[in-house]
């Protein structure tokens, strides 16, 4: 086995956790939905780390790794009844609110994958192989612009339809409000500035814990039920 075969295995676990997700949760449960949505991101980053299209396959594949373990982890703790960070807490919440549109659970999802975990994955990444952030930050950019990418079709194919048009105004100007590329840009700054933190654990973990709760405030706010 080579040394990017073991890294690989991890990914198809991943994967295949999803795949297992995806069939046991109802269709229109919230979370079910962001991990459709998160599913197919896994594969295609699967698809083009098998083509070789990233330049280093082992930091882009502990980035994938790293980055789906924090949702894994949150999704582990709402089954066993404990508490999921603040950031996914409004998503659990909500997922089964009659109220809340399916794209509103997409987009509060990658909110808070994108928004809190991304940045922590960056650092446990950066541990996991004896690197520092700007030794990461092409494959963050590929991701990045592959999640970009797939937002405008996500809102495409998640978008009330004709026979919803009364909700259709609140939740286009709801959704204005929010754009994964200008989380995406915060993301890489805070992911630097956790990095820079990595010795000052107090301040660290302070830091950590307002960006949860501020991640988590937006994601609430992006869950705001539109019909009754």
């Amino acid at each position: 086995m080579t040394q990017l075969e073991h890294f690989t295995t991890p990914v198809d676990t991943v994967v295949l956790r999803m795949r297992a997700l995806d069939a046991a949760l109802p269709e229109r449960d919230g979370v079910a939905v962001f991990n459709r949505v998160y599913l197919t991101v896994t594969e295609e980053i699967d698809r083009r780390l098998n083509a070789g299209e990233f330049p280093d396959p082992r930091a882009a594949i502990a980035l994938d790794v790293r980055f789906a373990e924090r949702y894994l982890t949150a999704v582990d703790a709402s089954v066993a009844d404990r508490r999921p960070p603040a950031c996914w807490r409004p998503l659990f919440q909500l997922r089964r609110h009659p109220g809340v549109r399916p794209l509103q659970f997409a987009l509060a999802g990658i909110n808070a994958h994108i928004g809190h975990d991304l940045a922590l994955a960056v650092v446990d990444a950066c541990r996991t192989l004896g690197c520092e952030p700007p030794d990461l930050e092409d494959e963050f950019d590929r991701v990045g612009e592959l999640l970009v990418s797939l937002e405008e079709r996500i809102r495409e194919d998640l978008m009330p339809g004709p026979d919803l048009l009364q909700i259709a105004d609140p939740l286009t100007h709801l959704l204005g409000s929010w754009s994964l590329e200008r989380a995406r840009d915060a993301t890489w700054v805070t992911a630097r500035a956790l990095w820079a933190l990595r010795h000052c654990d107090d301040v660290a973990e302070e830091f950590t814990q307002r960006l949860d709760a501020a991640v988590g405030f937006a994601g609430r706010m992006l869950l705001t039920p539109l019909t009754d």
